[in-house]
């Protein structure tokens, strides 16, 4: 499976347009059922609002859902949908809310203000690269523990668990490259006298992007 986009954390953002109040939430989500529960979140926080319109899009089965919650048909789900298409983002759940202000948007108006409305979020919350990233187990003696997760993080890995005893295992993860750069450095810091074992392998989010 090649790499692919998610939101990098979840996010809101929030303007006025001729009164009317536009309130955007955005989640990284990875199934189905989660995505809805955000949605049905939104609606009883915001129930007195007039619109809580959505989207989501799923890496796993294609899936791609939205709703206009009674705007005019193709002027807010499917225009925030396409945010996210365009920016080939997936696993990805956004709803606006709009509190209507007394004035008409019109069907052009109310087109712009969900596509800001989904912009807005998408870059309040950035985006991350998912990859496969390599697992290892590091061992590593107490003096040296600091100087190891400096090391680690140096070569672009992260620790993703710790096991404490006569000496400490760290469970590290690394993208494509970072195993290689570290293994060198370990072997240099223990004088040979420690090496670390490959523990598999995950998909994981890489460092904050801007969207385009």
């Amino acid at each position: 499976m090649s790499e692919y986009l998610v939101p990098f954390e979840d996010a809101e953002s929030e303007f006025v347009e001729k009164r009317s109040r536009f309130i955007s939430h955005l989640w990284r989500v990875e199934t189905e059922a989660e995505a809805r529960a955000r949605v049905e979140e939104m609606k009883k926080k915001y129930y007195d609002a007039r619109h809580n319109c959505w989207c989501y899009i799923l890496k796993e089965g294609n899936t791609v859902r939205y709703s206009d919650d009674g705007e005019p048909q193709g002027t807010a789900g499917q225009p925030m949908l396409n945010v996210f298409q365009r920016e080939e983002v997936v696993n990805v759940c956004c709803v606006v809310t709009r509190y209507f202000g007394g004035v008409l948007l019109g069907a052009g108006g109310l087109t712009r203000a969900y596509t800001k409305g989904a912009k807005d979020a998408l870059d309040a919350a950035g985006i991350a690269r998912m990859s496969l990233w390599t697992l290892w187990d590091v061992p590593c003696t107490y003096p040296l523990l600091e100087r190891v997760k400096l090391d680690i993080a140096a070569a672009g890995g992260v620790i993703r668990d710790t096991v404490y005893g006569a000496d400490i295992t760290l469970r590290a993860a690394f993208p494509s490259g970072g195993a290689e750069t570290f293994s060198a450095r370990l072997t240099e810091l223990s004088a040979g006298g420690l090496e670390m074992t490959a523990a598999g392998e995950e998909f994981l989010p890489g460092p904050r992007e801007a969207a385009k």
